[in-house]
């Protein structure tokens, strides 16, 4: 099946949609900001009703509402999702007024390519199929409200809905954003992430007693986190102190410290071993007197590496080959994402279709205005000819 007069259809739309690009990205949302998370969900809701195509709103009292919007609802065909997440981690005002810059063929601005970018190009991708009067398939554009941290504010709540919407689509791609080295990829692999706490109790006394009567928190820490550091396999298992917190003042034995894990992990097998290695390090003791209270306080799936996800990669090379487009070759990233979710819930899933840039969650995050259109292409693509 050709897709050229989809293709012509996306360049004559590019204008326009840059356009939307740096408007959703003007409205500032950061995970914890449901005002503005809701406001960018509304933006998208207003260009939905433009073409009339069906809005569902799954409402949350604490993060931002998830989006689901179906285009050709009633077509018999089986459905292709889509997705992008529309929270970002910069706080309020890290961008200044207006947050968003356009200069030398790129945009500037709070995730414009994690992940709005990937939002517009969908929904651009839409836009052309419309015009072109396709109507063999349900389209289910999904807006998600708190990727960024792992769906934690909604206790999983987000993506559960956005998987139970999915699951009877033959495809669901996902449109995060991806980097210069990741151009030619596609993200069928991803690491999970487990995010603990640990709380350690010593002992405080005067400075002066430290050698007799103490048990210092910070020290007792420090062997933990230094067992920690020791896992660095960028294949494997890495391991991350990122925040520590202890002690008062200086001429006082620390009788408290904690601090915080991030741990990537490939396997289901490693979790299991990184789970039962914190809890063997919780448990020893470095300095008498001394105890601790570990915390999990995040967790998010591997996307593990599966048949259903390398076979759709190949039905949607042979797509972008028989159109003109780059082949994609199977790629995985060390960053968490929804579509490790979408993977385990059994949806065939293929990840990073969205804009390429550099420097997400960064106050220099760009994306190239030249890679929307591609972007919108690809998306098309798979939705006419799968």
């Amino acid at each position: 099946m050709n897709c050229k007069k989809i293709f012509d259809a996306i360049d004559n739309l590019v204008c326009e949609y840059v356009s939307i690009w740096e408007d959703v990205c003007n409205i500032e949302s950061p995970t914890n900001y449901k005002k503005g998370v809701d406001e960018v969900g509304q933006y998208f809701i207003s260009l939905a009703n433009k073409f009339g195509w069906n809005i569902e709103v799954f409402q949350h009292n604490v993060s931002g509402n998830v989006i689901c919007i179906t285009m050709n609802k009633d077509a018999k065909n089986p459905p292709i999702a889509i997705s992008a997440h529309i929270d970002t981690v910069h706080p309020l005002g890290s961008f200044g007024k207006p947050a968003v810059k356009i200069s030398n063929g790129k945009i500037y601005g709070p995730g414009v390519m994690d992940c709005k970018g990937g939002a517009v190009a969908g929904v651009m991708a839409m836009h052309a199929l419309k015009e072109c009067g396709f109507k063999d398939r349900p389209i289910k554009f999904l807006l998600q409200s708190d990727e960024e941290n792992g769906s934690k504010t909604s206790k999983k709540a987000t993506i559960n809905y956005i998987c139970k919407k999915a699951e009877d689509c033959i495809a669901f791609l996902n449109l995060e954003g991806h980097e210069q080295y990741f151009d030619g990829k596609a993200c069928i692999e991803r690491k999970g992430i487990l995010k603990y706490e640990f709380r350690v109790y010593g002992k405080e006394v005067h400075a002066s007693y430290c050698a007799t009567e103490g048990a210092n928190a910070i020290a007792e820490a420090s062997h933990k986190i230094i067992e920690i550091e020791k896992i660095k396999d960028s294949n494997g298992i890495t391991c991350n102190v990122g925040t520590i917190k202890g002690g008062s003042v200086s001429n006082t034995v620390a009788g408290e410290c904690s601090f915080e894990v991030d741990i990537r992990f490939a396997t289901d097998a490693q979790k299991q071993w990184i789970e039962n290695l914190m809890k063997e390090i919780a448990e020893k003791q470095f300095v008498k007197g001394c105890t601790t209270k570990l915390n999990k306080i995040g967790y998010r799936v591997a996307m593990e590496l599966c048949d259903r996800n390398l076979s759709l990669l190949n039905k949607i090379n042979v797509v972008f080959e028989n159109n003109g487009l780059t082949k994609l070759s199977a790629g995985k990233r060390n960053g968490g994402s929804d579509a490790a979710d979408v993977t385990a819930y059994g949806i065939p899933c293929i990840d990073s279709l969205g804009v390429k840039g550099e420097r997400a969650h960064s106050t220099e995050e760009e994306a190239d205005i030249d890679s929307l259109a591609e972007s919108a292409k690809r998306i098309s693509s798979v939705i006419y000819c799968l």
